[in-house]
């Protein structure tokens, strides 16, 4: 590896087979010395989730423009913290994570394994990027994401960011984005709809369903409404959850 470049490490929660990988180390590999790693598995809604009962490998997979992409028996968390452990041999300069299929906007960022693998770079003061695309098929057109991917990139290669912040970029898709909107998180919920069926022996099961339901649909501050306006959207996000504005007000409760 050359120290004289950035090192960047990319990954992902789509796996090792998701087009949004590879659209990822294009933009990163002009840029510095890539190391990429993705699970081996599609591994969706596993946050920060880290395997902590099995033995995990890591395995040389393919390589793709110049860069040999490992896979890893776990989650985008242990893509993370396996690849500094056991293939890196220096902290990475960025973390880069997606581009996801489907979108991380509003409270997904709770859920999102994509952003799992962020805010664990954010946790070790790497400066560390999610990109999502709002387009669930594994054949998204990227076109009209990719300037504003290496756009994005290129800006926190050279600038960095805030100590203990990481970004979560959306981009709307099939369409060319009008621009770029620096803004929160939408509030919302979602509609935790579990589709009930049943096994051939009779007994039933379920699959996971639901969307998302914006509860400021027309506030100008939040990712939903520009997203919806085809605008990319960066909301600056931290792993610390402390809620500091509530210390006294909780203390008062306590006293």
């Amino acid at each position: 590896m050359e120290k004289s470049r950035p090192l960047i490490l990319i990954t992902n929660d789509d796996s090792i087979d998701a087009p949004g990988l590879k659209r990822l180390i294009d933009v990163a590999r002009p840029l510095g010395e890539v190391v990429a790693i993705a699970p081996s598995e599609p591994r969706s809604g596993q946050s920060s989730a880290i395997t902590v009962n099995s033995p995990m490998r890591i395995v040389p997979a393919e390589e793709y423009n110049g860069v040999t992409i490992y896979t890893v028996n776990g989650t985008p968390v242990d893509c993370v913290k396996l690849g500094m452990h056991a293939v890196m041999s220096r902290k990475p300069d960025l973390i880069l994570s997606g581009i996801n299929h489907g979108s991380n906007s509003g409270n997904n960022i709770i859920y999102s394994g994509t952003m799992g693998a962020v805010l664990e770079g954010c946790m070790l003061g790497i400066p560390s990027v999610g990109f999502s695309l709002l387009h669930h098929s594994l054949k998204a057109d990227f076109t009209y994401a990719m300037p504003f991917v290496d756009k994005i990139t290129r800006k926190v290669i050279d600038r960095g960011l805030p100590d203990g912040i990481c970004l979560n970029v959306n981009i709307p898709s099939r369409c060319k984005p009008e621009g770029v909107k620096v803004v929160r998180a939408a509030h919302g919920h979602w509609t935790e709809e579990y589709a009930r069926y049943e096994d051939p022996h009779g007994k039933p099961f379920y699959w996971l369903t639901g969307q998302f339901v914006n509860a400021e649909p027309g506030n100008p501050e939040t990712d939903e409404y520009w997203l919806d306006r085809k605008f990319v959207t960066v909301v600056p996000a931290r792993p610390d959850q402390s809620a500091l504005d509530a210390i006294s007000s909780v203390e008062s409760l306590l006293d």
